[in-house]
């Protein structure tokens, strides 16, 4: 079972454009993470991060847009079927991440953990358009050589976290995937369930899923997850009604990881760590009123920044103060 008890993680993208100040921070936490630096080059926007092989792909860095051709598709699909017979075709390279290979090199021995990130399947096949501006996730092969792709993507990143690490783990930035459940998406929720939970079965290590929006939080909740990280702070009051769900998904040994400190500079300067904290306790209190342990909520739980942000007035000092904050919410939450 993973350990719990109000341990610190955060989201892997932060704003920094030095590498070393942005390993401090993430090697600050409980369960570090390499970091994600989309203001240091295009090549480490998420989507952009995760894109290198896939047929029919572009990356245009100039001016930093992912397109999805079909015809380029149709080109190079052989090539890629055949490449893909090869681990190493997945590799994150250091061309797309300055990040990982520093972070593989700390001792990172003392930590209960590490985490690894990519970007999910549904955000990604949401988020980048064909040539008639449809997302390519609509077409069902494209679909289906995306979800492979990415379960090599995540093969390959794993095994490499185990070289330096007993316990790693890979999770998913899905902050697409609340539009599955918008009326107008034609990817449906109802088609995505079964899809999702067949690719997440392939996945090695423990299982965990990122979003920053408001989802049917029910579909994530019964998906067979380890992990669920949240936006505590925006969406919480919402997620905690979802008490049959929550439930079963602690009792079942999954860590819920409530991501209560704001990392926006507007928002952070109206918070302390002592009002988020009675703000995590009232949600806590929800649970505990409609039938959860407290003792449950505290076993199975991980805190973390609410979001990653890119748009702080003031660069990274924001961000860096909100660990501030969350190490201050983590430390009042065990001596309670």
């Amino acid at each position: 079972m993973l350990p719990g008890r109000a341990l610190t993680t955060a989201m892997g993208i932060l704003p920094h454009v030095n590498l070393e100040d942005a390993l401090r921070l993430s090697l600050s936490v409980d369960i570090p993470f390499w970091p994600q630096l989309p203001k240091y080059r295009f090549k480490e926007d998420m989507y952009a991060q995760f894109a290198q092989h896939f047929p029919g792909l572009i990356i245009d860095e100039e001016h930093e847009i992912l397109r999805f051709s079909h015809q380029l598709f149709t080109e190079q699909l052989d090539i890629y079927l055949e490449e893909s017979q090869k681990d190493d075709y997945f590799e994150l390279t250091p061309d797309f991440s300055t990040a990982f290979r520093a972070f593989l090199k700390q001792d990172l021995s003392n930590y209960p953990m590490v985490r690894g990130q990519t970007v999910g399947p549904i955000s990604f096949g949401l988020k980048i358009c064909d040539e008639d501006l449809k997302p390519m996730i609509y077409n069902d092969f494209v679909r289906e050589i995306l979800y492979n792709f990415l379960v090599r993507k995540i093969e390959w990143q794993y095994q490499a976290l185990s070289k330096i690490h007993k316990k790693p783990f890979v999770w998913l930035d899905e902050p697409g995937l609340e539009m599955i459940f918008n009326s107008f998406s034609a990817y449906t929720s109802e088609l995505a369930q079964g899809e999702y939970q067949s690719f997440l079965a392939q996945l090695p290590g423990p299982k965990g899923v990122h979003l920053c929006g408001n989802p049917d939080w029910s579909f994530l909740l019964g998906a067979n997850l380890d992990i669920l990280s949240v936006d505590a702070f925006s969406w919480g009051q919402i997620l905690v009604r979802y008490t049959d769900e929550v439930k079963e998904f602690l009792k079942g040994g999954g860590i819920l990881t409530w991501g209560i400190t704001p990392t926006l500079t507007t928002e952070l300067s109206e918070e302390s760590a002592e009002k988020l904290y009675k703000r995590l306790m009232e949600l806590w209190e929800f649970l505990g009123k409609h039938g959860l342990e407290e003792s449950l909520i505290y076993d199975r739980c991980w805190l973390a920044p609410s979001r990653c942000c890119l748009i702080n007035a003031d660069g990274v000092n924001s961000v860096e103060q909100s660990y501030k904050v969350l190490k201050d919410i983590a430390q009042k939450v065990i001596n309670s």
